[in-house]
C-alpha cells in the first residue's frame, strides 16, 4: 500500500507560541495528524537547534509525521530528520540533491512560476508557493500571488505545490480548487483553538484522489 498523501505542512515559529514552548506544539501537531512538518527556528544557534530537531524527529518518527528542517542540510542529516527545507539564501535544490539519498524529502519556497520550474528541475520534490493571500510575515516577498497564479503554477508543475500565506479554514477550499496539492502554514495550526479539529476540517475538503508526495 503507497504513503498516504502529504496535504498538510505545519511550519513552526516558537516565538508565535511564546511563552508556551514549542516541542508540545509540535506533538499535538503530530498527534493530530498533521503530514509534514517544517522546523523553521532560523534564530536558534546551531547547538540548540539541533537539540529540539532531534526532540521534535522523535515525537514525529512515533507519530508517523514527516519532518524537514529549514536551511540547515547538516542538522537534517545529523538527527536523521526526513528532509530540508530551502529558501531562496540556502544551498541550492541540485546541490543537495547530489549529496542525499533518494528519499531525502528537498522542498523549496517559491515565490514565482520561474522560481518554481527551476526547482521542479533542481530535484526539489515539493514546492511552497506564496504568498497567495495578504500576511503580515510575508510582506517582503511583495503583493500576494492570488488563487489565479496558484492554479497555473499547480497546473504547470509536475511536483506538489502546496499554497502558503494567508491560508485559513476557508481559504483552504480555494487553494485545493485551485490545484494546490497542500496547505502549509503557521497560524493556521498555531493559533487554531483545537489542532485536532483543525485537521479534520482541512483534510475534509481534499478530494479523495489526492497525489502523493514520493521523492
Amino acid at each position: 500500500m503507497p504513503p498516504a498523501p502529504i496535504q498538510l505542512c505545519f511550519i513552526t515559529d516558537r516565538h508565535g507560541l511564546a511563552p508556551e514552548p514549542l516541542l508540545p506544539c509540535i506533538q499535538l501537531a503530530a498527534e493530530a495528524g498533521v503530514d509534514l512538518i517544517q522546523l523553521r527556528e532560523k534564530d536558534l544557534p546551531t547547538r540548540e537547534l539541533a537539540d529540539l530537531a532531534q526532540a521534535a524527529v522523535r515525537i514525529c518518527r512515533k507519530a508517523g509525521t514527516k519532518i524537514v528542517i529549514n536551511d540547515r542540510m547538516d542538522i537534517a542529516l545529523a538527527v536523521a530528520a526526513d528532509g530540508v527545507h530551502l529558501g531562496r539564501q540556502s544551498l541550492p535544490a541540485e546541490v543537495v540533491r547530489g549529496e542525499v539519498r533518494k528519499d531525502f524529502l528537498i522542498g523549496v519556497s517559491c515565490h514565482s512560476l520561474d522560481e518554481a520550474i527551476e526547482a521542479e528541475s533542481a530535484g526539489a520534490d515539493y514546492i511552497l508557493l506564496g504568498p497567495i493571500f495578504a500576511t503580515p510575515s510575508k510582506l517582503q516577498y511583495g503583493p500576494p500571488l492570488g488563487l489565479a497564479k496558484l492554479a497555473e503554477v499547480s497546473r504547470r508543475s509536475a511536483i506538489p505545490v502546496f499554497a502558503l500565506g494567508g491560508i485559513t479554514a476557508e481559504r483552504a477550499a480555494e487553494c485545493i480548487a485551485a490545484g494546490a496539492r497542500g496547505i502549509a502554514g503557521i497560524r493556521i495550526f498555531q493559533e487554531c483553538t483545537s489542532l485536532a479539529e483543525q485537521v479534520r476540517k482541512l483534510r475534509a475538503q481534499f478530494p479523495p484522489s489526492a497525489a502523493d508526495l514520493t521523492p
